[in-house]
């Protein structure tokens, strides 16, 4: 499986396409799948504007909006992860993960799913300290607070993936895992950002989660993004262990080293997503204990039997297949030839695909929950050999 990795896609979706295109015609080559680590900017409209983490002054439509209202179609199946400069009412509609795009897979603020056999996981937004044990919160419209917090990691999400046992062959962050910078070229890495030397020594440089996570998963390859520089490194697990391939990649702009493709070895194609099911059974077991206030997750205290959930929800999927959900617009879309107040357009509303998803596993929805309530119960979450840069 030939698989294009990007690091920050700050909404240049039409540039990523283009490029690996013109790749696939000058090498007389397929792509099969387009990774990218964050940063992704799925604004839909100018209302999704307003959620964007970017300074005002910078904040730019970009071309997400093309592929959202199927102007265009992504050529290459393309599944992202988020960062810490999203339009996070889109992404938290999509909270479990899903389409958002036609062949624009969002990940989820946790998820695994299944490209053809290769799985992948992912956790998005980057590491906080401050904010690491808080519920989620925060509800659409953000505030000025709320707009960077979301982005911030939980222990929950953490806590979830941290439950996984079977072997994941691809991991996506958006900051990189503390502590990766010891198993690369950190010398060179310096000279290119100098800056980051008292981050290295103080051991600040990256994320604690990630880190945690990296420990327990040992995936075979980790891919990451936000610090805007190419990085790779070898992560060796115990003396006799299995290797994780690291790399970080930039942004995409002129020059930059934001792309590179990697062989995997895989199954036989078709290459489609596919819901995972032990992370289906995870979530099943672990919603009833869903975080919806600043106050920290009791993560003892989630009743399910892990095991009694897999088989449910292989039993499930048996029955209803396990492709994720069709994609549907929940917002109308950007008209560049149109000046819209985001007064005239709808505000947040359950994404469809949530409300099947949450149906499937017979999960109650909590996404718009106001901060203090109950529950609500009511059912429908160059370091490769042969790689090529760009």
């Amino acid at each position: 499986m030939k698989i294009a990795v990007e690091g920050c896609m700050h909404g240049e979706l039409d540039n990523v396409y283009a490029t690996l295109l013109q790749f696939e015609k000058s090498h007389d080559t397929k792509i099969d799948l387009l990774i990218c680590c964050g940063d992704f900017q799925a604004v839909r409209n100018e209302k999704d504007m307003e959620s964007l983490n970017v300074p005002r002054k910078y904040r730019d439509m970009k071309s997400f909006w093309k592929y959202y209202s199927g102007k265009e179609i992504a050529p290459i199946p393309t599944i992202f992860i988020g960062g810490n400069h999203e339009a996070s009412n889109y992404l938290w509609e999509l909270y479990y993960g899903g389409w958002a795009a036609p062949n624009i897979y969002f990940l989820g603020f946790a998820g695994v799913i299944k490209f053809g056999n290769v799985r992948i996981g992912g956790l998005s937004g980057i590491y906080n300290a401050r904010d690491y044990h808080l519920g989620h919160f925060e509800r659409p419209p953000y505030n000025e607070s709320d707009i960077r917090s979301i982005y911030h990691v939980r222990e929950y999400d953490v806590h979830k993936l941290m439950q996984v046992e079977e072997p994941i062959d691809i991991f996506l962050s958006h900051d990189w895992p503390l502590g990766i910078t010891d198993y690369g070229n950190w010398e060179e890495l310096l000279k290119r950002k100098p800056f980051f030397e008292n981050e290295i020594r103080e051991r600040t440089l990256g994320s604690k989660a990630a880190a945690d996570i990296l420990e327990k998963l040992r995936p075979s390859y980790w891919f990451s993004a936000h610090l805007h520089c190419k990085f790779s490194a070898l992560v060796q697990h115990g003396e006799d262990g299995p290797i994780t391939k690291f790399l970080a990649l930039d942004k995409c702009l002129p020059g930059r080293k934001y792309l590179q493709i990697v062989d995997i070895e895989s199954g036989p194609s078709p290459y489609e997503i596919y819901y995972d099911e032990e992370w289906l059974a995870i979530t099943r077991k672990f919603n009833s204990i869903f975080p919806l206030t600043k106050s920290r997750a009791d993560l003892g205290n989630a009743q399910l039997d892990l095991q009694d959930c897999r088989q449910w929800v292989r039993d499930r999927i048996l029955t209803r297949g396990s492709k994720p959900f069709e994609f549907e617009r929940t917002l109308p879309c950007y008209d560049p030839s149109e000046s819209v107040s985001n007064s005239s357009i709808p505000g947040l509303g359950r994404n469809p695909q949530t409300l099947s998803f949450l149906d499937l596993l017979e999960l109650p929805y909590l996404l718009d929950n106001v901060v203090g309530q109950s529950n609500i119960a009511d059912s429908p979450a160059s370091f490769i050999s042969g790689g090529t840069s760009f």
